[in-house]
């Protein structure tokens, strides 16, 4: 056997074989590796647009509760304000009310007591009348009587 016939046909079985392999497996471990490392790729990519949104979405969540608490303190301060103008609003209209009703308590106090004077006029003329009935002791014009005691008592 010769030793260069069989190093030929080595070299020229091994050399089909890697034709063979580049042709038709190398392109398809190739296809499997660059679609592999582009899964990854994607995969990684994913995971860091993930992360990136979850930055985000705190970073929205941060600002919808400051902005959640800036409303809340706005409107704790509008309802303190309404509350004073509502007591303010109260008071003023108990003031009026106040006034109201010690005006016409004083307009009471007025009509009783030109009542009370009237009543006290006509008894001191009730009483003047039989003071002098009883002076005079005899008949008296009742009626030209009467006439002067409210003359007299107007004048009172």
């Amino acid at each position: 056997m010769n030793f260069n016939a069989t190093l030929i046909g080595q070299i020229f079985a091994f050399a089909i074989f890697v034709w063979f392999c580049m042709k038709f497996v190398w392109p398809l471990l190739l296809g499997m590796l660059e679609d592999r490392e582009r899964r990854i790729a994607d995969g990684l990519a994913a995971g860091e647009r993930g992360e990136q949104k979850l930055k985000e979405a705190e970073q929205y969540l941060l600002d919808l509760v400051h902005e959640g608490k800036e409303k809340a303190s706005e409107i704790i301060t509008q309802a303190h304000k309404r509350g004073d103008e509502i007591i303010d609003e109260a008071k003023e209209s108990a003031r009026i009310e106040g006034k109201r009703i010690l005006e016409a308590t004083r307009g009471e106090i007025e009509q009783e007591k030109e009542v009370a004077r009237q009543d006290l006029r006509q008894q001191v003329a009730e009483l003047a009348l039989i003071g002098a009935e009883q002076i005079l002791m005899r008949e008296v014009d009742r009626k030209v009587h009467n006439e002067v005691l409210n003359k007299i008592s107007a004048d009172l």
